[in-house]
């Protein structure tokens, strides 16, 4: 892995840290594919369990590197969006952890995560249009399947940022640190939800993510379809032993 991203294992927790504090995280390509081998390993690895993304220096990330695109660098992955993630997010759960500025490119790396944890002092903005620009890379997709309709389009038009505790009030934060506490509270809800049967978190994620687009019908028929081997696996028998015998699971991912 590049010096941009660092990766490192905490039990069953994957941490990817976009790595460039000079350039306020600034997305450049190595950072682009860096995020995106490390969620690509997150994805393959049967011990990593859940995937925390943040950034170094007490900034998550200010977008993309304009510098890099003059340049004719992009942060994105064919077919799968910005570093890897907008448009093909990762099976398994990712949480972002935010100090900082989270602006424009950054903030929609935010979009592409399952839950996200801020410190109270962090700042949210999606500024492309002050630049004639268009927030491609899903929040212009997103943000009105996610907000009230005319909430998002003032954060669309508007260009200007908003605070954590606005962005929680508004559903785009789940939790709020005091500030330096974003990655530790992060790591504390990846905890929790890695202490959970990976099989059944993922196939509940894949639902939940997917079941916007499908009828009343559908749902139920491919509700089934993705359940059916979670309940035929090795860990649901040992989530229902472990039960019965009074002891924490060990979980196997199959």
């Amino acid at each position: 892995m590049s010096d941009e991203v660092l990766v490192e294992r905490r039990g069953a927790v994957q941490l990817i840290t976009i790595n460039r504090p000079h350039a306020k995280n600034a997305l450049d390509a190595a950072v682009g594919k860096g995020v995106a081998a490390a969620i690509d390993e997150l994805d393959a690895t049967d011990e990593l369990f859940v995937g925390v993304l943040t950034g170094t220096g007490g900034n998550f990330s200010s977008g993309m590197d304009l510098k890099a695109f003059l340049r004719g660098e992009k942060p994105s992955i064919e077919g799968r969006g910005l570093c890897g993630i907008t448009q093909t997010p990762p099976r398994k759960p990712l949480i972002g952890a935010v100090e900082g500025w989270a602006l424009a490119g950054g903030f929609e790396l935010l979009l592409a995560c399952d839950l996200v944890v801020a410190a109270r002092t962090a700042r949210f903005g999606v500024p492309e249009v002050k630049r004639s620009l268009v927030a491609g890379a899903g929040a212009a997709v997103h943000l009105s399947r996610r907000l009230p309709l005319a909430i998002a389009l003032e954060l669309l038009l508007t260009g200007e940022p908003i605070g954590a505790e606005r962005a929680a009030e508004i559903g785009l934060v789940n939790r709020l640190t005091d500030e330096g506490g974003a990655l530790d509270g992060a790591l504390e809800l990846a905890g929790t939800i890695a202490a959970n049967g990976p099989l059944a978190v993922a196939a509940t994620k894949q639902i939940a993510r997917s079941s916007g687009d499908w009828t009343l019908e559908q749902a139920w028929q491919r509700q089934s379809e993705i359940i059916a081997p979670v309940f035929a696996s090795e860990d649901a028998k040992e989530g229902a032993t472990a039960f019965a015998e009074k002891r924490a699971p060990v979980w196997k991912n199959r």
